[in-house]
């Protein structure tokens, strides 16, 4: 049986991409005002009893106090509890998970989890994300996310067979998908020539295989199930949800065609929810790098490990495949404004099921979305969460 004990009753996010003009409290605000104009049967914002904020603004910028104490001001919320989450890539996916135990536990009824990230002000070579990804002063010395991510892609080449035209068919796929949101950082379509002709950023991956550094928010609401009717006819559920951690460095890893954190966040999620991978109408997952998708698709169960790549090429996670994957055009189009990603994930999930997300829309047959994410030194952490439109 599904967890079932929180309902999503709201969800929006503003457009992402290099919001230059907006400031980090423009941006939540816009993420609250659309999550607040989502729920079906209108929705007072002052009704919202605390909020869960998610960024890596503190570890990027260097000032801590940002997020937790600024949001609520920012939206018109000033004097509410409210609790900074980071926790890497998956912050968003985890202040959700937060978010839903705290209305579960009866502490509060009406939640706002909300993600928001300013990564274009500040350059990479300023520091920002090697600030977050900084690790062992001599183990880690000159790592960055692609050259973290290149050896998952080598190695899977070596064991698998996978080509780079099959890592090149994911970011086709996903912008594909981006070029019908109306939200994404990217908006245009991508051939598998033009990304292997991209330049080359890390062996084998090459720039159209790397996600962009976005701003974005995201929002949603949360509710106990019993009270969703307040609110809409068609909530979704938390069905379940999962977390776990990895070993931090390269060198401790056991596999290099698969994160181990993910495998075991599916399976808490899995159980929690009561379903299998079969079960799942449609996921969005963590394309940080052409190659993630692949080793998550896998990781998550929807492929033999190994197939990733070819279940890929040949179309099974487009948006009439067997399983489509980052409908909304993933980070790899959408973009990954870090701790705004899991939320605005959350959002496309909630919008598929409710089928409310027009030209992206899948056939919804079980009535299960799944949201993922990964990351952290060495992709050390990992958070499955599972939705569905079944009361």
């Amino acid at each position: 049986m599904s967890w079932n004990k929180v309902a999503v009753v709201g969800a929006g996010l503003i457009k992402m991409g290099e919001l230059f003009e907006q400031s980090y409290e423009d941006m939540a605000a816009g993420a609250f005002r659309a999550a607040v104009a989502s729920v079906d049967k209108g929705f007072d914002p002052q009704a919202v009893e605390a909020a869960f904020v998610a960024t890596q603004r503190g570890t990027l910028w260097g000032q801590e106090g940002i997020g937790g104490n600024t949001v609520p001001s920012a939206i018109g919320l000033a004097g509410i509890p409210c609790t900074r989450i980071e926790n890497a890539c998956p912050s968003g996916s985890d202040a959700f998970r937060v978010g839903a135990m705290a209305v579960a536990s009866e502490v509060h009824d009406l939640v706002l989890v909300i993600g928001v990230e300013k990564m274009r002000d500040k350059s990479t070579e300023e520091g920002l994300l090697s600030r977050a990804a900084a690790g062992h002063p001599i183990l880690t010395r000159g790592e960055t996310a692609p050259v973290l991510f290149a050896p998952f892609a080598t190695r899977h080449m070596h064991e698998f067979g996978t080509t780079r035209e099959m890592l090149a068919s994911v970011a086709v796929k996903n912008h594909h998908n981006g070029a019908l949101d109306p939200y994404a950082h990217f908006q245009d379509e991508v051939t598998i020539e033009q990304v292997l002709a991209s330049p080359p950023v890390c062996s084998p991956l090459h720039l159209l295989d790397c996600c962009p550094q976005t701003d974005g928010a995201a929002a949603v609401l949360l509710a106990p199930a019993e009270r969703a009717h307040e609110f809409t006819d068609r909530p979704v559920f938390v069905a379940g949800f999962g977390v776990a951690t990895d070993h931090p460095y390269l060198h401790e890893k056991v596999s290099f065609v698969g994160l181990k954190a993910t495998v075991d966040a599916s399976k808490r999620a899995y159980a929690m929810a009561g379903i299998g991978p079969a079960d799942v109408d449609m996921c969005e997952v963590h394309d940080c790098f052409t190659i993630t998708e692949i080793l998550d698709v896998e990781d998550l169960g929807f492929f033999e490990k190994g197939k990733g790549g070819v279940a890929s090429l040949e179309g099974e996670t487009s948006l009439t495949g067997r399983i489509p994957v980052n409908t909304s055009g993933g980070l790899l189009a959408k973009g990954h404004p870090i701790g705004a990603t899991g939320i605005a994930q959350i959002t496309e999930c909630w919008w598929q099921l409710r089928g409310d997300a027009g030209e992206r829309q899948v056939a919804i047959r079980n009535g299960f979305a799944l949201q993922h994410n990964v990351g952290g030194r060495g992709s050390g952490v990992s958070v499955v969460n599972i939705l569905t439109a079944n009361p």
